[in-house]
């Protein structure tokens, strides 16, 4: 592992201990080891450094005593500060950004979450583009044509260039694989089962969660997404169909998860990623609950939900990890859950909260359907909970239990 130097300035944060300890966290995450940490209160950044020249000083004796090679800031730095600290430490600068970026870069599996993670990381390069300092280059400033303006300058205004191509070219690239996946999610829409969106910090347990639900509603663990006890595990959605005892069905999706000071580019990078979140019909919010701050990811989490536009979703609080603090679980208290998801008895808690909330607005309802449209005997069983069926000489009367989307569509049909 990669030995690091952690820093960052309190200025009257009061989670500013919480952040320290997820930029650890996130080194770790990265395969860094922190071998010193270093804090400075100060009321701002200094703008040409981030840090006080003292503090500066003291790093670069850490740094040499205990050989580390990377310096991580827990902010996002100008280009002049990571310039100036590279110079005056003679070390590797990466501030909390591009930390997360690098992290992202090398999670990313599928094809769109690498072109996702590729553009945020071109765009925060773009503005700290500068030559490098060995190469000695004419910084001359620019008056008139291109001609006339220094090599290094040129140079830099076609590494902009570039980048700008790059971008474009990324870009197109992913509204492409947008379009794919907009269908494929019509038509889980269209298919007419609800959806739950597994939400949260990332390494809350979402997908020990999602494994969980998928043992216990469909004893199929060939369908079981990949866990591990480290920050953004994994970047993919995965989507899976599960069904309950009684034959009613619904959609599980499981989400990146969510991290403090989470870089704008790359939320915005991974909308359509999260789309599966926008466009669900309840929220299950996952928290840690035997993390002391707990409270701040629940914060985080949903300044992130709102960012990304999901404000009015219906949402269950599930504090996973009870068995940690001790005391009974499952709890539920309205739509919160106290549990563990490596616990039966709490997976059939939630299971059953979920179907509660999910279905409440469900109707059952008699129709007649003639065998003329048999398009609809067709899609009513298809979309519809179909409970009995009785064909006569003329058409199907059909009990059948439909979301209120579907009692709408299937009105016409109401036997009297």
């Amino acid at each position: 592992m990669i030995p690091v130097i952690i820093a960052g300035i309190e200025n009257q944060q009061s989670n500013f201990d919480y952040l320290m300890q997820e930029l650890a966290e996130l080194a770790y995450a990265n395969n860094m080891q922190v071998v010193s940490e270093v804090r400075q209160k100060l009321q701002k950044p200094v703008a040409a450094t981030y840090l006080g020249k003292g503090k500066i000083e003291e790093l670069a004796r850490i740094a040499q005593a205990k050989d580390a090679a990377v310096l991580l800031l827990n902010d996002e730095l100008s280009p002049t500060q990571i310039r100036n600290l590279e110079k005056e430490t003679s070390l590797d600068v990466l501030d909390r950004t591009e930390l997360i970026l690098e992290i992202f870069s090398s999670r990313a599996r599928t094809k769109e979450a690498q072109l996702q993670v590729e553009v945020a990381r071109l765009k925060y390069k773009l503005p700290r583009l500068r030559t490098s300092v060995h190469e000695k280059l004419d910084q001359q400033s620019a008056s008139g044509s291109l001609a006339n303006r220094g090599a290094g300058e040129t140079k830099l205004e076609l590494n902009r260039r570039t980048i700008q191509k790059k971008i474009t070219q990324l870009t197109r690239e992913l509204k492409n694989i947008d379009k794919e996946q907009y269908v494929k999610s019509s038509s889980r829409r269209e298919s007419g089962l609800p959806s739950v969106a597994l939400v949260g910090y990332t390494n809350s347990g979402k997908s020990t969660t999602m494994n969980g639900l998928l043992h216990l509603l469909n004893s199929d663990d060939t369908k079981k997404v990949m866990t591990k006890n480290m920050l953004f595990a994994t970047l993919d959605t995965s989507v899976r169909k599960l069904r309950f005892k009684d034959r009613r069905e619904f959609l599980l999706s499981d989400t990146v998860g969510f991290v403090s000071k989470l870089p704008h580019n790359l939320v915005k990078a991974f909308q359509s990623t999260l789309a599966e979140v926008k466009n669900a019909d309840l929220l299950l919010h996952v928290v840690d609950i035997s993390d002391e701050h707990s409270a701040e990811m629940v914060k985080v989490t949903n300044e992130t939900l709102k960012e990304l536009g999901v404000e009015n979703t219906p949402m269950i609080y599930a504090f996973n990890k009870a068995d940690k603090i001790g005391g009974n679980y499952p709890i539920i208290e309205g739509h919160q859950l106290t549990y563990s998801a490596r616990d039966e008895k709490s997976l059939n808690a939630l299971a059953e909260l979920i179907k509660k909330i999910l279905f409440r607005d469900y109707q059952t309802h008699k129709y007649f359907i003639s065998y003329e449209q048999g398009h609809y005997l067709e899609k009513i069983n298809n979309l519809a909970l179909v409970t009995a069926t009785d064909y006569t000489e003329d058409g199907a009367r059909i009990t059948a239990e439909v979301s209120p989307t579907q009692e709408k569509y299937f009105a016409r049909f109401l036997a009297e």
